[in-house]
């Protein structure tokens, strides 16, 4: 992944203070964004100011981590354009989400799981338990 300059020595989207992003990179959440988000869940509800920061810093930090994985899962298929199915590959796999309108081309089969013998037996006697 190349990174672009706009200055001598600055490069775009590096860690300012405190490890968030420099304003000439693009900081995907915003503190407008976020209380926007709670308006939308709660109207009444109002963040403290650090439990605002610490919601940006996770949101930062989810994103450095999703485009970092993406950007080695297209590294790894020799390519130098990081394409959704990258970042969808990485999202399924670690994290079990789904972008939507970006479903993959296979047909993800039904996973049922597996009964031991233990869970068999006790929900035999609790089924015999049940009759009586």
């Amino acid at each position: 992944m190349a990174n672009n300059t706009n200055a001598p020595g600055k490069v775009l989207g590096t860690p300012g203070p405190a490890g968030r992003l420099s304003p000439e990179g693009s900081q995907v959440l915003s503190k407008k964004k976020l209380q926007d988000l709670v308006r939308e869940i709660d109207p009444n509800e109002q963040l403290d100011e650090d439990v605002e920061e610490m919601l940006l810093q996770i949101a930062d930090d989810f994103i450095e981590s999703v485009v970092t994985a993406a950007c080695q899962l297209a590294r790894h298929r020799k390519s130098s354009t990081l394409e959704v199915k990258d970042v969808q590959l990485h999202l399924e796999r670690q994290w079990n989400m789904w972008i939507p309108g970006f479903g993959s081309d296979e047909i993800r089969p039904y996973k049922k799981a597996c009964t031991t013998e233990a869970h068999k037996q006790r929900m035999a006697l609790i089924r015999k338990t049940t009759k009586k």
